[in-house]
């Protein structure tokens, strides 16, 4: 059940209504020959489009993942919102275009809620059908009223059970920022009362160590760029924390603790419809899988930490199988955005990338505007409807799949919420080979992209071709309009825009309506 922040005169009617909603929710219960599918988004952290052996990695296999593929359908012209986590993720729990609103680039540990309760959500669709819903993973989507006010000892003001999600076990950011504490049900897990909690993104707290101070603590990983400020776990993060004591994570156990618990709620909810947001933290940095994944891949740590995430999707597909839930249940696994691999840490990840490809035969990565930075892989399992063994080519955007999502459970979006979010339930499903029309895309620099089948154009922008902070990766920026033809040219290396001024034309009008909200799909 939802609570709320806000006085009954500043309600909206798309509040109102979404208040109403909320109240009658749980009256909506499954019956004994229910048949509604329990459903569970699997979404990974700077996953790339290369990094599945199904998607041709070389250097790592992840046999779990396979399996999946093998028996739903493998996408290859999927894409995340954005190339960025925080705008990713907003943008697949509201339907709406992350660029459309401010606050939304890569969050702070201590950032307020982005997403506001009044805004009807991913979870709202499915709790008020009846389905009983859980967080567990990376958030990353802000935590609190407002930024850099939080208690962290106390109940914390708005979290994920104000979004429409019954039961939370999750990261308050990533793993590369404090507060390094998991978040249950709006609490700080296994806290601990002898180590009170304080967070800060301005100032150190005086006595106590960093990276950049103290490099002799830091046992486990090193930063490369940044990432030198408090340490957990033998580890320099970004932002400044005090205490948490028996509440801090390990980073080795990370994966063990999400997965277990989303099991653990698999099982007790077995006789009901279940929606679960599975937001896995693997691959990000740092990267520091648990020693009985350690020399299972090639690429040392970052390969590890995928095969990590492949146990942990294996560990779901077991579970399903044991309870017999896996025939009527759809999975949905893709990732945030494209891959980096130099992100902050020392962890050997270029060094040992040999042939292994993690963005495929795309060009950029992660924070690009280059197809690199959004497209990703997507994996739809559901054996009561999907045939196995299929590869699906269709324009797809992660923006379209609340509303599709609703149109599978029979659900009416309330007036003016998810926007940009559009019925492909089709697609999804392996039922409709049609294409999108067209997929934006957002840089981390802002700067915004149209894909349509053939064509993909950058719109212009004066800000560095490299990142300037770290990773060494290809922004996409560049001062004149960028138009590439992904048919015979996947990697986007000659620019055709002189060529086809009227192709140009036509892509920047769809951006330019789009931006005006003239233009649907």
């Amino acid at each position: 059940m939802k609570t709320y922040l806000f006085t009954i005169t500043a309600l909206s009617p798309l509040f109102a209504a979404t208040a109403a909603g909320a109240e009658s929710s749980h009256k909506n219960q499954p019956t004994a020959d229910d048949k509604r599918p329990n459903v569970i988004l699997i979404y990974a952290d700077d996953l790339g489009y290369g990094d599945l052996s199904c998607y041709g990695a070389q250097g790592v296999r992840t046999p779990n993942v396979d399996r999946l593929a093998s028996e739903g359908i493998r996408f290859t012209d999927t894409h995340a919102v954005a190339a960025t986590s925080t705008p990713s993720r907003y943008s697949l729990l509201t339907g709406e275009y992350a660029w459309r609103r401010p606050g939304t680039d890569v969050a702070a540990g201590n950032a307020g809620m982005i997403i506001t309760p009044y805004q009807y959500t991913l979870a709202d669709v499915f709790q008020h059908a009846g389905y009983t819903t859980a967080a567990f993973g990376k958030w990353h989507l802000g935590l609190g009223e407002q930024s850099g006010t939080q208690d962290w000892n106390a109940p914390l003001s708005a979290t994920p059970a104000d979004l429409g999600f019954d039961h939370h076990y999750i990261m308050a950011a990533t793993a590369d920022r404090v507060p390094c504490v998991f978040i249950e049900d709006g609490r700080v897990a296994n806290y601990d009362p002898s180590a009170p909690i304080e967070v800060s993104y301005r100032q150190n707290f005086p006595g106590e160590p960093t990276g950049r101070d103290n490099p002799e603590l830091l046992y486990n990983l090193r930063p490369s760029h940044g990432h030198d400020q408090s340490i957990v776990n033998g580890i320099s993060r970004i932002g400044y924390m005090k205490g948490g004591g028996q509440a801090l994570w390990k980073d080795e156990n990370i994966a063990d603790s999400i997965t277990t618990h989303a099991v653990d709620f698999i099982r007790a909810h077995r006789d009901e419809p279940f929606f679960i947001y599975f937001a896995t933290n693997d691959v990000h940095v740092p990267r520091f899988p648990h020693p009985r994944f350690r020399g299972q891949s090639a690429m040392g740590l970052r390969g590890d930490a995928i095969v990590q995430f492949d146990w942990s999707v294996g560990q779901i597909m077991k579970t399903l199988d044991e309870l017999g839930l896996a025939d009527n249940t759809l999975v949905i696994l893709s990732s945030d955005n494209g891959p980096v691999v130099d992100d902050g840490y020392e962890d050997q990840a270029e060094e040992l990338l040999g042939q292994h490809r993690p963005t495929g035969p795309f060009r950029g990565n992660k924070y690009s505007a280059y197809e690199g930075g959004t497209a990703v892989p997507a994996i739809v399992r559901w054996p009561a409807r999907v045939r196995p063994g299929q590869e699906s080519g269709a324009l797809m955007s992660q923006i379209d799949w609340m509303a599709s999502l609703a149109a599978l459970v029979d659900a009416r979006l309330p007036k003016g919420s998810a926007p940009d979010s559009h019925n492909r339930l089709g697609n999804l499903l392996g039922e409709d080979p049609t294409d999108r029309p067209w997929v934006i895309e957002q840089s981390s620099d802002h700067v915004l992209s149209v894909r349509t089948p053939r064509w993909k154009y950058i719109e212009p922008n004066d800000g560095p071709k490299m990142i300037t902070w770290g990773p060494k990766i290809e922004t996409g920026n560049d001062p004149v309009p960028q138009l590439y033809d992904m048919e015979a040219d996947v990697a986007e290396q000659e620019n055709l825009a002189a060529k086809h001024p009227d192709t140009v034309f036509e892509l920047e009008t769809i951006l330019r309506k789009v931006r005006a909200r003239q233009l649907n799909p």
